[in-house]
């Protein structure tokens, strides 16, 4: 069962994928058309998609990207410490070194994906300036 959201756009499109536009939004692609990227830089969002057009520069991301980031590798990284320090309880310069390490590389990694994934679901709950109907009101 896909929960779709429903209202008018320019495209004619009625119904967005929040499932969807959250995965290509995860992938770094465009959430309309999973062609084009979603960044022109490592966190910068591209005004639109290269491939279809699609305005993305409406997003409101914020502080979110890092608070879901930090939740998400806390749960995996905190875990991982307790095992190892159980099974072989390495020096605490070690622990500090390697933690450090894979905690950076943890942050780096994921915080592109979960922005995309924020992205993408303000753009298929047509929030913050996606949803067009509304936009051509205003004007």
């Amino acid at each position: 069962m896909t929960l779709t959201i429903e209202s008018s756009s320019a495209d004619g499109s009625d119904k967005r994928s929040w499932q969807q536009a959250m995965w290509r939004g995860f992938t770094c692609s465009c959430p309309a058309c999973g062609k084009g990227r979603m960044f022109g830089k490592f966190l910068k969002v591209a005004d639109s998609c290269e491939a279809c057009g699609e305005e993305l520069h409406h997003h409101r991301a914020d502080d979110a990207p890092p608070y879901f980031t930090m939740f998400i590798v806390g749960h995996i990284v905190i875990p991982l410490v307790l095992v190892v320090e159980k099974l072989w309880a390495p020096a605490l310069p070690i622990h500090f070194m390697v933690w450090t390490a894979v905690t950076l590389a943890l942050t780096f990694a994921l915080m592109p994906a979960v922005k995309g994934a924020i992205v993408g679901l303000q753009w298929a709950l047509r929030m913050h300036g996606f949803d067009y109907a509304a936009r051509q009101g205003e004007e």
